[in-house]
Protein backbone atom coordinates (compact mmCIF):
# COMPACT_ATOMS: atom_id res chain seq x y z
CA UNK A 1 0.00 0.00 0.00
CA UNK A 2 1.82 3.25 -0.90
CA UNK A 3 1.65 6.00 1.54
CA UNK A 4 -1.04 8.40 -0.09
CA UNK A 5 -3.22 5.16 0.33
CA UNK A 6 -2.52 4.93 3.92
CA UNK A 7 -3.03 8.13 4.82
CA UNK A 8 -6.02 8.63 2.69
CA UNK A 9 -7.65 5.06 4.88
CA UNK A 10 -5.90 7.31 8.15
CA UNK A 11 -8.23 10.14 7.00
CA UNK A 12 -11.44 8.32 6.35
CA UNK A 13 -11.24 6.48 9.59
CA UNK A 14 -10.85 9.78 11.53
CA UNK A 15 -13.43 11.59 9.11
CA UNK A 16 -16.41 9.01 10.14
CA UNK A 17 -15.30 8.76 13.33
CA UNK A 18 -15.88 12.29 14.00
CA UNK A 19 -19.67 11.61 12.41
CA UNK A 20 -18.56 13.54 9.17
CA UNK A 21 -19.46 14.06 5.71
CA UNK A 22 -16.68 14.36 3.00
CA UNK A 23 -18.79 17.16 2.02
CA UNK A 24 -18.73 18.81 5.56
CA UNK A 25 -14.75 17.88 5.80
CA UNK A 26 -14.34 19.55 2.25
CA UNK A 27 -16.03 22.85 3.68
CA UNK A 28 -13.39 23.18 6.36
CA UNK A 29 -10.48 22.78 4.69
CA UNK A 30 -12.19 24.86 1.94
CA UNK A 31 -11.52 22.94 -0.80
CA UNK A 32 -13.97 20.54 -2.81
CA UNK A 33 -16.00 17.27 -1.73
CA UNK A 34 -14.39 15.52 -5.03
CA UNK A 35 -10.85 16.48 -3.81
CA UNK A 36 -11.74 15.09 -0.36
CA UNK A 37 -12.42 12.29 -2.21
CA UNK A 38 -9.33 11.63 -4.05
CA UNK A 39 -7.42 12.06 -0.81
CA UNK A 40 -9.19 9.22 0.69
CA UNK A 41 -8.48 7.42 -2.28
CA UNK A 42 -5.10 8.11 -2.34
CA UNK A 43 -5.19 9.51 -5.78
CA UNK A 44 -3.49 13.11 -4.72
CA UNK A 45 -0.26 14.07 -2.80
CA UNK A 46 -0.03 16.16 0.62
CA UNK A 47 1.29 18.78 1.42
CA UNK A 48 2.81 19.55 4.68
CA UNK A 49 0.20 22.88 4.82
CA UNK A 50 -2.40 20.49 3.39
CA UNK A 51 -1.60 17.79 6.55
CA UNK A 52 -1.71 20.65 9.00
CA UNK A 53 -5.22 21.79 7.78
CA UNK A 54 -6.76 18.27 7.80
CA UNK A 55 -5.31 17.93 11.25
CA UNK A 56 -7.20 21.16 12.24
CA UNK A 57 -10.52 19.72 10.74
CA UNK A 58 -10.04 16.04 12.50
CA UNK A 59 -8.50 17.43 15.94
CA UNK A 60 -6.05 14.76 14.95
CA UNK A 61 -2.12 15.30 14.05
CA UNK A 62 -2.66 13.49 11.01
CA UNK A 63 1.09 15.21 10.05
CA UNK A 64 2.65 13.34 12.86
CA UNK A 65 0.76 9.94 12.41
CA UNK A 66 1.60 9.96 8.92
CA UNK A 67 5.25 10.48 9.81
CA UNK A 68 6.55 8.68 12.14
CA UNK A 69 3.77 7.69 14.70
CA UNK A 70 4.13 4.99 17.48
CA UNK A 71 2.30 1.84 17.00
CA UNK A 72 1.64 -1.03 18.96
CA UNK A 73 2.22 -5.11 17.59
CA UNK A 74 0.27 -7.37 19.68
CA UNK A 75 0.05 -11.01 19.62
CA UNK A 76 -2.86 -11.96 21.82
CA UNK A 77 -4.50 -14.89 23.44
CA UNK A 78 -1.52 -15.62 25.61
CA UNK A 79 -1.95 -16.30 29.25
CA UNK A 80 0.09 -13.60 31.04
CA UNK A 81 2.29 -14.38 34.71
CA UNK A 82 4.23 -12.27 37.11
CA UNK A 83 4.20 -9.23 39.23
CA UNK A 84 3.50 -5.42 38.21
CA UNK A 85 4.03 -2.62 40.10
CA UNK A 86 1.26 0.48 40.27
CA UNK A 87 2.80 3.60 39.43
CA UNK A 88 2.43 6.77 40.36
CA UNK A 89 -1.30 8.50 39.90
CA UNK A 90 -1.10 10.87 36.75
CA UNK A 91 -4.29 13.11 37.79
CA UNK A 92 -2.82 13.87 41.07
CA UNK A 93 0.80 14.21 39.76
CA UNK A 94 -0.89 17.26 37.42
CA UNK A 95 -2.71 18.75 39.99
CA UNK A 96 -0.09 18.98 42.12
CA UNK A 97 2.18 20.87 39.59
CA UNK A 98 -0.31 23.21 39.32
CA UNK A 99 -0.96 23.57 43.22
CA UNK A 100 2.68 23.55 43.45
CA UNK A 101 2.62 27.23 42.09
CA UNK A 102 0.95 28.44 45.06
CA UNK A 103 4.39 27.96 46.76
CA UNK A 104 6.84 30.63 46.87
CA UNK A 105 9.44 27.96 47.58
CA UNK A 106 10.31 24.80 45.75
CA UNK A 107 8.57 21.75 45.21
CA UNK A 108 9.96 18.31 44.62
CA UNK A 109 7.41 16.05 43.34
CA UNK A 110 8.74 12.25 43.42
CA UNK A 111 8.07 9.27 41.56
CA UNK A 112 6.52 11.19 38.88
CA UNK A 113 5.82 8.79 35.87
CA UNK A 114 7.51 9.79 32.63
CA UNK A 115 4.24 10.08 30.64
CA UNK A 116 3.27 12.48 27.59
CA UNK A 117 0.76 14.45 29.89
CA UNK A 118 3.36 15.15 32.02
CA UNK A 119 5.63 16.46 29.13
CA UNK A 120 3.01 18.64 27.76
CA UNK A 121 2.62 20.33 31.31
CA UNK A 122 6.29 20.66 31.57
CA UNK A 123 6.10 22.69 27.80
CA UNK A 124 3.51 24.98 29.28
CA UNK A 125 4.82 25.84 32.39
CA UNK A 126 8.51 26.47 31.02
CA UNK A 127 7.29 29.01 28.16
CA UNK A 128 5.99 31.60 31.12
CA UNK A 129 8.49 31.18 33.23
CA UNK A 130 8.02 28.40 35.43
CA UNK A 131 11.81 26.40 36.37
CA UNK A 132 10.72 22.82 36.25
CA UNK A 133 13.31 20.07 35.74
CA UNK A 134 13.59 16.65 36.45
CA UNK A 135 16.19 14.79 39.17
CA UNK A 136 17.38 11.44 38.42
CA UNK A 137 14.66 10.64 36.09
CA UNK A 138 11.95 10.66 38.61
CA UNK A 139 11.68 13.57 40.52
CA UNK A 140 10.08 16.72 39.52
CA UNK A 141 11.12 20.40 41.06
CA UNK A 142 9.32 23.28 40.07
CA UNK A 143 10.02 26.47 41.07
CA UNK A 144 7.60 28.96 40.21
CA UNK A 145 9.41 32.64 38.85
CA UNK A 146 9.30 35.89 40.76
CA UNK A 147 6.37 36.71 37.90
CA UNK A 148 4.79 34.59 35.31
CA UNK A 149 4.96 35.52 31.77
CA UNK A 150 1.75 34.68 30.30
CA UNK A 151 2.66 35.94 26.82
CA UNK A 152 5.05 33.67 26.24
CA UNK A 153 2.01 30.88 26.63
CA UNK A 154 2.32 27.69 25.07
CA UNK A 155 -0.91 27.46 23.38
CA UNK A 156 -0.11 24.35 21.46
CA UNK A 157 0.93 22.38 24.09
CA UNK A 158 -2.13 24.03 26.17
CA UNK A 159 -4.43 22.58 24.19
CA UNK A 160 -3.10 19.32 24.32
CA UNK A 161 -3.82 18.64 27.77
CA UNK A 162 -6.71 19.47 29.64
CA UNK A 163 -4.63 19.29 32.69
CA UNK A 164 -3.19 22.88 31.83
CA UNK A 165 -6.48 24.40 32.84
CA UNK A 166 -5.43 24.00 36.34
CA UNK A 167 -3.33 26.68 36.22
CA UNK A 168 -6.56 28.84 36.61
CA UNK A 169 -6.24 27.92 40.69
CA UNK A 170 -2.94 29.29 40.86
CA UNK A 171 -3.63 31.84 38.67
CA UNK A 172 -6.22 33.90 40.62
CA UNK A 173 -3.35 35.21 43.04
CA UNK A 174 -0.92 36.07 40.09
CA UNK A 175 -3.37 38.49 37.74
CA UNK A 176 -5.90 40.69 37.77
CA UNK A 177 -7.24 39.95 34.48
CA UNK A 178 -6.05 36.88 32.00
CA UNK A 179 -6.86 34.28 29.15
CA UNK A 180 -6.49 30.83 29.32
CA UNK A 181 -7.04 28.84 25.72
CA UNK A 182 -9.78 26.29 25.60
CA UNK A 183 -7.99 23.40 26.44
CA UNK A 184 -7.85 19.94 24.96
CA UNK A 185 -7.12 16.34 26.17
CA UNK A 186 -9.05 13.48 25.40
CA UNK A 187 -12.18 14.23 22.64
CA UNK A 188 -14.82 12.89 24.52
CA UNK A 189 -17.89 15.34 23.74
CA UNK A 190 -18.43 18.84 25.15
CA UNK A 191 -17.44 19.62 28.63
CA UNK A 192 -18.91 22.60 30.64
CA UNK A 193 -16.99 25.48 32.27
CA UNK A 194 -20.34 25.73 34.49
CA UNK A 195 -18.85 24.43 37.27
CA UNK A 196 -15.85 27.37 37.09
CA UNK A 197 -18.39 30.29 36.41
CA UNK A 198 -20.10 29.75 39.24
CA UNK A 199 -17.54 28.59 41.83
CA UNK A 200 -15.17 31.55 40.70
CA UNK A 201 -17.96 33.71 40.87
CA UNK A 202 -18.34 32.85 44.84
CA UNK A 203 -14.49 34.04 45.41
CA UNK A 204 -14.66 37.07 43.58
CA UNK A 205 -13.71 36.07 39.90
CA UNK A 206 -15.92 36.83 36.70
CA UNK A 207 -15.58 34.35 33.83
CA UNK A 208 -16.28 34.82 30.26
CA UNK A 209 -16.35 32.68 26.91
CA UNK A 210 -14.61 34.63 24.37
CA UNK A 211 -13.05 33.75 20.92
CA UNK A 212 -9.91 33.89 22.29
CA UNK A 213 -10.42 31.39 24.93
CA UNK A 214 -11.87 31.86 28.75
CA UNK A 215 -11.23 35.43 29.87
CA UNK A 216 -11.22 35.71 33.83
CA UNK A 217 -11.00 39.08 36.07
CA UNK A 218 -10.41 38.92 39.02
CA UNK A 219 -12.10 41.89 41.09
CA UNK A 220 -11.20 41.10 44.75
CA UNK A 221 -10.64 37.24 46.37
CA UNK A 222 -13.20 36.34 49.17
CA UNK A 223 -13.97 33.21 50.73
CA UNK A 224 -17.19 32.02 50.08
CA UNK A 225 -20.01 29.25 50.34
CA UNK A 226 -19.40 27.37 46.92
CA UNK A 227 -22.29 24.72 45.49
CA UNK A 228 -20.48 23.29 43.02
CA UNK A 229 -22.74 23.27 40.00
CA UNK A 230 -20.64 19.80 38.82
CA UNK A 231 -19.08 17.61 41.15
CA UNK A 232 -16.28 16.82 39.01
CA UNK A 233 -12.85 16.28 40.10
CA UNK A 234 -10.48 18.97 38.51
CA UNK A 235 -12.94 21.83 38.84
CA UNK A 236 -12.85 20.66 42.76
CA UNK A 237 -9.36 20.91 42.34
CA UNK A 238 -9.39 24.49 40.68
CA UNK A 239 -11.42 25.86 43.79
CA UNK A 240 -9.58 24.24 46.45
CA UNK A 241 -6.34 25.81 45.00
CA UNK A 242 -8.08 29.35 44.88
CA UNK A 243 -9.29 28.86 48.17
CA UNK A 244 -5.88 28.15 49.95
CA UNK A 245 -4.35 31.22 49.55
CA UNK A 246 -7.92 33.37 50.59
CA UNK A 247 -7.63 34.46 53.91
CA UNK A 248 -10.72 33.34 55.96
CA UNK A 249 -13.30 29.83 55.57
CA UNK A 250 -14.17 28.98 52.43
CA UNK A 251 -16.69 26.07 52.56
CA UNK A 252 -17.26 23.83 48.72
CA UNK A 253 -19.98 21.75 49.08
CA UNK A 254 -21.08 18.47 46.28
CA UNK A 255 -16.99 18.66 45.82
CA UNK A 256 -15.45 15.48 44.35
CA UNK A 257 -13.70 13.28 46.59
CA UNK A 258 -11.81 11.53 44.05
CA UNK A 259 -8.49 10.29 45.02
CA UNK A 260 -7.18 13.19 42.66
CA UNK A 261 -8.57 15.63 44.79
CA UNK A 262 -8.30 13.72 48.17
CA UNK A 263 -4.18 14.57 46.75
CA UNK A 264 -4.61 18.16 46.34
CA UNK A 265 -5.65 18.26 49.67
CA UNK A 266 -3.33 16.29 51.62
CA UNK A 267 -0.94 18.29 49.39
CA UNK A 268 -2.10 21.74 50.18
CA UNK A 269 -2.03 20.60 53.91
CA UNK A 270 1.49 19.91 53.92
CA UNK A 271 2.04 23.40 52.81
CA UNK A 272 0.29 24.56 56.31
CA UNK A 273 -3.28 24.59 54.42
CA UNK A 274 -5.77 23.23 56.79
CA UNK A 275 -8.52 21.34 55.17
CA UNK A 276 -11.38 19.41 57.06
CA UNK A 277 -13.94 17.09 55.09
CA UNK A 278 -11.20 15.52 53.01
CA UNK A 279 -12.64 12.27 51.73
CA UNK A 280 -16.50 13.54 51.96
CA UNK A 281 -18.84 15.72 49.33
CA UNK A 282 -18.47 19.28 51.91
CA UNK A 283 -14.82 20.51 52.31
CA UNK A 284 -13.86 23.50 54.74
CA UNK A 285 -10.59 25.02 53.68
CA UNK A 286 -9.04 27.63 56.04
CA UNK A 287 -7.34 29.64 53.58
CA UNK A 288 -3.98 32.05 54.10
CA UNK A 289 -2.57 34.72 52.80
CA UNK A 290 0.46 32.65 51.53
CA UNK A 291 2.35 29.53 51.29
CA UNK A 292 6.22 29.06 51.83
CA UNK A 293 7.67 25.91 52.45
CA UNK A 294 9.96 23.88 50.72
CA UNK A 295 8.70 20.15 50.65
CA UNK A 296 8.79 16.99 48.96
CA UNK A 297 5.93 15.04 48.25
CA UNK A 298 4.99 11.41 46.56
CA UNK A 299 2.02 11.45 45.28
CA UNK A 300 0.28 7.88 45.40
CA UNK A 301 -0.35 5.15 43.00
CA UNK A 302 -2.56 5.12 40.52
CA UNK A 303 -6.65 3.22 41.06
CA UNK A 304 -7.18 3.82 37.33
CA UNK A 305 -3.67 1.98 36.56
CA UNK A 306 -4.33 -0.57 38.83
CA UNK A 307 -7.88 -1.46 37.32
CA UNK A 308 -6.28 -1.59 33.73
CA UNK A 309 -4.18 -4.58 35.46
CA UNK A 310 -7.15 -6.55 36.67
CA UNK A 311 -8.77 -5.72 33.51
CA UNK A 312 -6.24 -7.73 31.60
CA UNK A 313 -6.18 -10.43 34.00
CA UNK A 314 -10.15 -10.29 33.65
CA UNK A 315 -9.52 -10.28 29.89
CA UNK A 316 -7.20 -12.90 29.66
CA UNK A 317 -7.76 -15.34 32.11
CA UNK A 318 -4.62 -14.83 34.02
CA UNK A 319 -2.46 -14.70 37.49
CA UNK A 320 -0.47 -11.80 37.96
CA UNK A 321 -0.05 -10.01 41.03
CA UNK A 322 -0.65 -6.15 40.83
CA UNK A 323 1.44 -4.20 43.40
CA UNK A 324 0.31 -0.78 45.22
CA UNK A 325 -3.27 -0.56 44.42
CA UNK A 326 -5.00 1.97 46.14
CA UNK A 327 -7.66 -0.59 47.59
CA UNK A 328 -10.05 2.47 48.97
CA UNK A 329 -10.67 3.79 45.36
CA UNK A 330 -11.45 0.03 44.04
CA UNK A 331 -13.16 -1.72 45.91
CA UNK A 332 -16.57 -1.38 44.43
CA UNK A 333 -14.85 -2.12 40.75
CA UNK A 334 -13.45 -5.48 42.92
CA UNK A 335 -17.00 -6.35 44.25
CA UNK A 336 -18.29 -6.41 40.70
CA UNK A 337 -15.56 -8.10 39.15
CA UNK A 338 -16.32 -10.62 42.00
CA UNK A 339 -20.17 -11.09 41.44
CA UNK A 340 -18.96 -11.97 37.98
CA UNK A 341 -16.61 -15.10 38.84
CA UNK A 342 -13.58 -12.97 39.19
CA UNK A 343 -10.92 -14.90 41.91
CA UNK A 344 -8.25 -12.57 43.71
CA UNK A 345 -6.83 -12.61 46.59
CA UNK A 346 -6.29 -8.99 48.43
CA UNK A 347 -2.69 -8.70 51.18
CA UNK A 348 -3.04 -6.75 54.07
CA UNK A 349 -3.48 -2.89 53.93
CA UNK A 350 -0.24 -0.69 54.02
CA UNK A 351 0.05 3.20 53.48
CA UNK A 352 1.83 5.03 50.20
CA UNK A 353 4.37 7.27 50.56
CA UNK A 354 2.38 9.76 51.15
CA UNK A 355 1.43 8.59 54.25
CA UNK A 356 -2.11 8.72 54.01
CA UNK A 357 -3.49 6.23 51.05
CA UNK A 358 -4.19 2.69 51.99
CA UNK A 359 -2.61 0.25 49.07
CA UNK A 360 -2.80 -3.51 48.86
CA UNK A 361 -1.09 -6.36 46.72
CA UNK A 362 -3.97 -7.63 44.21
CA UNK A 363 -2.87 -11.60 43.18
CA UNK A 364 -5.31 -12.66 40.16
CA UNK A 365 -6.12 -16.01 39.32
CA UNK A 366 -7.61 -17.80 36.12
CA UNK A 367 -11.69 -17.69 36.62
CA UNK A 368 -15.15 -18.32 34.76
CA UNK A 369 -16.60 -15.22 34.19
CA UNK A 370 -20.59 -14.51 34.02
CA UNK A 371 -22.07 -11.17 33.43
CA UNK A 372 -23.57 -9.19 35.88
CA UNK A 373 -27.16 -9.05 36.07
CA UNK A 374 -27.62 -5.19 36.48
CA UNK A 375 -26.33 -2.70 34.17
CA UNK A 376 -22.85 -1.00 35.25
CA UNK A 377 -22.10 2.15 35.10
CA UNK A 378 -19.65 5.28 36.92
CA UNK A 379 -20.73 7.68 39.61
CA UNK A 380 -18.73 10.34 41.43
CA UNK A 381 -16.62 8.88 43.87
CA UNK A 382 -17.20 6.16 45.78
CA UNK A 383 -18.97 5.07 43.10
CA UNK A 384 -17.43 3.09 39.86
CA UNK A 385 -14.63 5.28 38.84
CA UNK A 386 -15.96 6.87 35.33
CA UNK A 387 -12.44 5.93 33.97
CA UNK A 388 -12.23 2.76 35.06
CA UNK A 389 -15.78 2.25 33.42
CA UNK A 390 -14.86 1.36 30.03
CA UNK A 391 -12.34 -0.94 31.32
CA UNK A 392 -15.37 -3.55 31.90
CA UNK A 393 -16.03 -3.87 28.17
CA UNK A 394 -13.39 -5.86 27.38
CA UNK A 395 -14.02 -8.21 30.04
CA UNK A 396 -17.45 -8.03 29.44
CA UNK A 397 -16.57 -9.96 26.04
CA UNK A 398 -15.33 -12.75 27.75
CA UNK A 399 -18.24 -13.36 30.26
CA UNK A 400 -20.67 -15.25 29.47
CA UNK A 401 -24.19 -13.86 28.90
CA UNK A 402 -25.45 -10.08 28.35
CA UNK A 403 -24.23 -7.13 30.01
CA UNK A 404 -25.94 -3.38 29.49
CA UNK A 405 -22.83 -0.53 29.75
CA UNK A 406 -24.10 3.02 30.76
CA UNK A 407 -21.52 5.39 29.81
CA UNK A 408 -23.47 8.83 30.80
CA UNK A 409 -20.96 11.04 31.68
CA UNK A 410 -19.68 12.00 28.35
CA UNK A 411 -21.81 12.49 24.54
CA UNK A 412 -18.95 10.40 23.05
CA UNK A 413 -17.63 8.12 24.74
CA UNK A 414 -19.94 4.91 24.58
CA UNK A 415 -19.30 5.37 20.99
CA UNK A 416 -15.77 4.67 21.35
CA UNK A 417 -16.96 1.04 22.54
CA UNK A 418 -17.97 -0.28 19.11
CA UNK A 419 -14.35 -0.16 17.81
CA UNK A 420 -14.01 -3.61 19.82
CA UNK A 421 -16.79 -5.50 17.03
CA UNK A 422 -13.59 -5.46 14.63
CA UNK A 423 -11.74 -7.37 17.18
CA UNK A 424 -14.92 -9.87 16.74
CA UNK A 425 -16.95 -8.77 19.99
CA UNK A 426 -20.56 -8.99 19.60
CA UNK A 427 -21.26 -5.19 20.61
CA UNK A 428 -24.54 -2.93 20.27
CA UNK A 429 -24.50 0.60 20.45
CA UNK A 430 -28.08 1.28 21.67
CA UNK A 431 -27.71 4.96 22.08
CA UNK A 432 -24.85 7.73 23.00
CA UNK A 433 -24.14 6.62 26.62
CA UNK A 434 -24.98 2.79 26.40
CA UNK A 435 -23.71 -0.06 24.84
CA UNK A 436 -25.44 -3.95 24.89
CA UNK A 437 -22.33 -6.71 24.82
CA UNK A 438 -23.03 -10.38 24.75
CA UNK A 439 -20.53 -12.15 25.72
CA UNK A 440 -18.13 -15.67 25.42
CA UNK A 441 -16.98 -15.00 21.65
CA UNK A 442 -13.76 -15.42 21.18
CA UNK A 443 -11.84 -12.61 19.75
CA UNK A 444 -9.94 -11.99 16.91
CA UNK A 445 -6.84 -10.03 15.62
CA UNK A 446 -7.47 -6.31 14.08
CA UNK A 447 -6.15 -3.02 13.01
CA UNK A 448 -7.10 -0.20 14.58
CA UNK A 449 -6.59 2.81 14.95
CA UNK A 450 -6.44 4.55 18.38
CA UNK A 451 -9.48 6.72 19.45
CA UNK A 452 -8.47 10.28 20.41
CA UNK A 453 -9.41 9.13 24.04
CA UNK A 454 -7.15 7.86 26.69
CA UNK A 455 -9.55 5.14 28.17
CA UNK A 456 -11.14 3.60 25.38
CA UNK A 457 -8.01 3.50 23.61
CA UNK A 458 -6.86 1.58 26.27
CA UNK A 459 -9.92 -0.61 26.32
CA UNK A 460 -9.19 -1.64 23.01
CA UNK A 461 -5.26 -2.48 24.24
CA UNK A 462 -6.62 -5.13 26.91
CA UNK A 463 -9.03 -6.54 24.32
CA UNK A 464 -6.27 -7.19 21.11
CA UNK A 465 -4.16 -9.00 24.76
CA UNK A 466 -6.98 -11.42 24.30
CA UNK A 467 -7.42 -12.04 20.41
CA UNK A 468 -5.31 -14.67 19.34
CA UNK A 469 -3.38 -13.76 16.08
CA UNK A 470 -1.28 -10.54 15.42
CA UNK A 471 -3.20 -7.24 16.26
CA UNK A 472 -1.99 -3.70 15.19
CA UNK A 473 -2.80 -1.08 17.23
CA UNK A 474 -2.16 2.20 15.33
CA UNK A 475 -1.09 5.98 16.90
CA UNK A 476 -0.89 4.82 20.65
CA UNK A 477 -0.21 8.71 21.46
CA UNK A 478 -3.53 8.56 23.52
CA UNK A 479 -2.02 5.63 25.36
CA UNK A 480 1.22 7.34 25.97
CA UNK A 481 -0.24 10.15 27.43
CA UNK A 482 -1.20 8.26 30.37
CA UNK A 483 1.10 5.03 30.77
CA UNK A 484 4.67 4.60 30.87
CA UNK A 485 6.78 2.52 29.71
CA UNK A 486 3.37 -0.04 28.85
CA UNK A 487 5.02 -2.11 26.76
CA UNK A 488 7.91 -3.14 28.51
CA UNK A 489 5.71 -3.78 31.78
CA UNK A 490 3.40 -5.60 29.47
CA UNK A 491 6.65 -7.43 27.93
CA UNK A 492 7.35 -8.34 31.64
CA UNK A 493 4.43 -10.22 32.17
CA UNK A 494 4.74 -12.16 29.34
CA UNK A 495 2.70 -10.36 26.46
CA UNK A 496 3.79 -10.82 22.90
CA UNK A 497 4.40 -7.28 22.22
CA UNK A 498 6.44 -4.67 20.24
CA UNK A 499 6.52 -0.86 19.49
CA UNK A 500 6.03 -0.29 15.05
CA UNK A 501 7.21 2.83 14.53
CA UNK A 502 5.87 4.83 11.25
CA UNK A 503 2.67 4.62 9.53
Amino acid sequence: MNEQLKIGKLITHLREQRHMTQGELAHTLQTSQSAVARMERGEQNFSTEMLLKISDALHREVITLASGALNFQIEGGVRLSGTVRTNVSKNATVALMSAALLNSQRTFLKDVPRIEEINRLIEVFTSIGIKVRWIEDTTLEIVPPKKVNLSGLNEVAFRKTRSAFMLLGPFVHMFSHFILPRPGGCELGARTIEPYIHAFRELGVQVKNTERGYEFTVKKLKPGEIVMYEAGDTATECVLMAAARIPGTTIIKFASANYQVQETCFFLRELGVQIEGIGTSTLVVHGVSSLSKALAYSPSEDPIESMFFLSIAATTNSSIMIERCPIDFLELELLKLKVMGFKYKISKRYKAKNGFTNLVDIQTFPSKLTALKDKIHSLPYPGINIDNLPLFAPIATQAQGETLIHDWTYENRAIYYTELAKLGADVTLLDPHRVFIRGGRKLKPAEIICPPALRPSVMILVAMLAAPGVSVLRNVYPIERGYEDICTRLQKLGAKIKILKGI
